[in-house]
């Protein structure tokens, strides 16, 4: 069982903190698909000071999302612990994530995300400065390193351990390979190896096959699910029931996709209004309509959408179109 300071997940399978996709409209939908644990986009510590109308917007939590871990990111220890504060007193939070992660320039050249990963001693005096001044426990995300000849995934990961951080979940890539390549199953199994705090294992887990594959070949605790819960919340549940029983549940229909698809969309839409919401869906969308027979035509339309109901109609018409098709093909039989 997953268990972060005293915060026990009923299972292993945890929604990475995807950038621009994570808010609470897609964690919720995500879920109520059977998530152990869902985190939530990383959110700039000097924006949490500056009090940002956006960002504020962005630490909203929906009690039915819970256990949810809030991830924040800066590169200067004052504010990554004062926003790390204000994380702690005034959000529902169960966890308090730092990003030494993410590999986009803006953020590193801000001494931020996957810059940290250069200097152990770095991530110890942050990591422990956090802890000190917190009651929720205090996890990192990082990657195996910065490049090939720069991988400290090892020392990075003893130093948030000794700095009193309560988990660490490992991308098994380098900031150089960005999301290119193959992960590197055989660091994070060092890592697990190397400490005695919960190690969540990501990267290159496309199917719950790879879950387990990843859970029994690394020996991690849990199993972070990143892209291939995109449009596919399914992904999720088909794990944890693979995970617990063995079994590989089939793949939803096209309306249950849609069902889904147009749900996400009003929850989003009660999250930041009907005109935001429909152009963030645009992207949410096409990956609900990712193999799905002729959805080209539909794809292309979404993008033209300005409302809810342009959007309905367009998914409610595929489902029609599909399921005609499907039945006529049944009857030519």
């Amino acid at each position: 069982m997953l268990k972060i300071g005293d915060i026990t997940m009923k299972n292993p399978v945890v929604l990475a903190p995807m950038a621009g996709v994570c808010n609470s409209a897609f964690r919720l939908t995500v879920k109520e698909f059977g998530a152990g644990l869902v985190c939530a986009e990383m959110v700039s510590d000097k924006a949490i000071l500056y009090n940002n109308a956006k960002t504020m917007g962005m630490l909203y939590i929906d009690e039915r999302e819970k256990p949810l871990s809030l991830q924040i990111f800066g590169g200067e220890k004052d504010t990554l612990v004062e926003a790390a504060k204000f994380v702690d007193k005034n959000t529902t939070a169960d966890i308090i994530d730092i990003n030494m992660g993410c590999p986009v320039p803006k953020i590193t050249k801000c001494d931020a995300g996957a810059k940290w990963l250069l200097d152990p001693n770095k991530i110890y005096e942050m990591v422990s400065a956090v802890v000190d001044v917190v009651d929720k426990p205090v996890t990192v995300k990082m990657r195996t390193g910065w490049d090939e000849d720069h991988i400290f995934a090892i020392e990075n990961a003893q130093a948030v351990e000794r700095a009193g951080g309560k988990a660490v979940a490992l991308h098994g890539r380098t900031r150089v390979q960005m999301y290119e390549g193959r992960a590197d199953w055989d660091i994070i199994k060092q890592v697990k190896e190397s400490v005695s705090i919960p190690v969540i294992g990501n990267g290159d887990v496309e199917t719950p096959q790879d879950a387990k594959r990843m859970l029994e070949q690394t020996g991690v605790d849990g199993v972070m699910i990143g892209r291939a819960a995109l449009g596919n919340p399914w992904m999720i549940y088909r794990t944890v029931k693979y995970l617990e029983t063995g079994e590989l549940m089939g793949e939803p229909s096209v309306r249950e996709k849609m069902d889904v698809c147009k749900l996400h969309l009003d929850r989003l839409i009660d999250l930041k209004g009907e005109h935001v919401a429909v152009r963030e869906m645009r992207k949410h969308a096409a990956w609900y309509l990712k193999n799905v027979r002729g959805n080209a035509k539909v794809r292309n339309a979404v993008n033209e959408c300005n409302t809810r109901e342009e959007l309905a109609v367009l998914l409610d018409n595929l489902v029609e179109e599909v399921e005609t098709r499907e039945a006529n093909n049944i009857q030519a039989i």
